[in-house]
């Protein structure tokens, strides 16, 4: 019993190792309990203390500063359990890519039974011992970050599309050209190593190569764009706490994503068609029909339109005194509540309450915290449309700005509204 106390103390859900019980992974499910149990429990009106809970105003402080100290202690679990689960990653990828090489061998095995061994076989098997070699070390390199994955995972911490799939075409093109260079070193008839030169000819290429091009450009352009819509206020980013496979198939707020879809589905398919043609001519450069590249460069335009589409600046439309059931109609006074009506003010993956309670609304000089106002299953207050904030005692009477700032540090229109007595 001893020992395990002592054990309990020493791993409170702070540690990052594998096989414990206490580590971060049970520390993240733990905080995430303790929290939606205090959540619910706020939202039915219990817990709240009787010194606060005879105004209105002050008890749904108390309960927003309960809620986002709790939210704080779930996001920092959060920090920690992706982390170690991106340490604890590699070894898995590792096995992935080993697992790959081993499927390759049987099936070369198997397929070679009354077909007969082929250089191109033995050349194949080299090539993919090479990349598996070349990932090992990466992923040992990158071992903090995920292994194999870390090229792909962006700098919000989730799987990017684009990267992706511009991977997957760069580990096609690798592996034949690694395939054609081991069918050249073992050719032994001047013929043959005419023939697997003349494979890599443009002529028969031309397709891949376009295609290549195409998606790591659109890699490095979408980078380039969602960084400066980032530092121009037009696009809001909110940081994962880790990377799923989802990712490249979903928005930052893991809603199924049309154009992220199509661009994964169509390159996917493609790059099939691109494995098997080299399986089926592994003396030349697998040779794309132009009709399955374009289709591959339709799909990636789509993709880049939608990214230049998506997001937007927040912006305030209407503010309007926040009116109770049986409340006369008044001008807006200081200590009144004020209603924020407009779009965008929580990002996309930002519904989390330690990104909500990072709202500000500034009103006049004066920097007022949006109160988490809990209802069972989230929040009534703050939401994407409305925001419900209490007009300061220091805001002096008369015409003030009202302005939000959203968790991803956007800053939205100002609105003047009239301030009395």
């Amino acid at each position: 019993m001893a020992v395990q106390e002592a054990r309990q103390g020493a791993h409170g859900g702070g540690c990052t190792c594998g096989g414990c019980p206490h580590g971060a992974r049970e520390g993240h499910r733990l905080a995430v309990a303790a929290f939606l149990a205090k959540r619910d429990e706020l939202a039915a009106g219990e817990g709240v203390p009787a010194a606060v809970a005879h105004s209105a105003g002050a008890s749904r402080q108390w309960v927003s500063d309960e809620l986002t100290q709790s939210a704080q202690d779930v996001a920092e679990r959060g920090r920690a359990e992706g982390e170690a689960w991106l340490r604890r990653l590699w070894p898995r990828t590792l096995a992935v890519v080993w697992c790959g090489f081993t499927v390759l061998l049987l099936v070369q095995a198997l397929t070679a039974i009354g077909a007969g061994w082929t250089p191109a076989r033995t050349s194949g098997l080299i090539a993919a011992l090479l990349v598996c070699g070349t990932l090992t070390g990466a992923a040992y390199v990158h071992r903090e970050r995920g292994g194999v994955l870390a090229p792909v995972i962006g700098e919000d911490n989730r799987l990017s599309t684009s990267r992706v799939v511009a991977a997957s075409w760069v580990f096609l093109v690798v592996f034949a050209v690694l395939v054609l260079a081991g069918r050249l070193a073992v050719a032994s008839v001047h013929d043959e190593r005419d023939e697997v030169i003349a494979g890599l000819g443009i002529e028969r290429a031309a397709a891949m190569v376009t295609v290549l091009a195409v998606v790591c450009g659109v890699a490095v352009l979408v980078r380039r764009v969602v960084g400066l819509r980032v530092l121009g206020q037009r696009l809001q980013k909110a940081r994962a706490h880790r990377p799923r496979p989802a990712d490249t198939l979903t928005d930052d707020a893991g809603r199924g994503s049309f154009t992220d879809t199509q661009y994964v589905l169509v390159s996917a398919v493609a790059v099939v068609f691109a494995a098997v043609r080299l399986a089926r001519r592994p003396e030349q450069l697998p040779d794309l029909p132009w009709g399955l590249a374009l289709l591959v460069l339709v799909s990636a335009a789509t993709y880049l339109a939608g990214k230049y589409s998506e997001g937007g600046r927040p912006v305030i439309l209407s503010v309007v005194r926040s009116r109770e059931a049986g409340d006369l109609d008044a001008p807006i006074r200081t200590g009144d509540d004020i209603e924020i009506r407009g779009a965008g003010f929580v990002p996309p993956g930002a519904g989390g309450a330690d990104r909500l309670a990072r709202m500000i609304v500034r009103i006049g000089a004066v920097h007022v915290h949006v109160p988490l106002v809990p209802v069972p299953g989230g929040f009534a207050n703050p939401t994407d449309t409305t925001l419900t904030v209490p007009v300061p005692v220091d805001v002096e009477p008369g015409r003030v700005d009202v302005q939000v700032v959203t968790a991803a540090g956007i800053e939205t229109n100002r609105v003047t509204i009239d301030v009395t007595d």
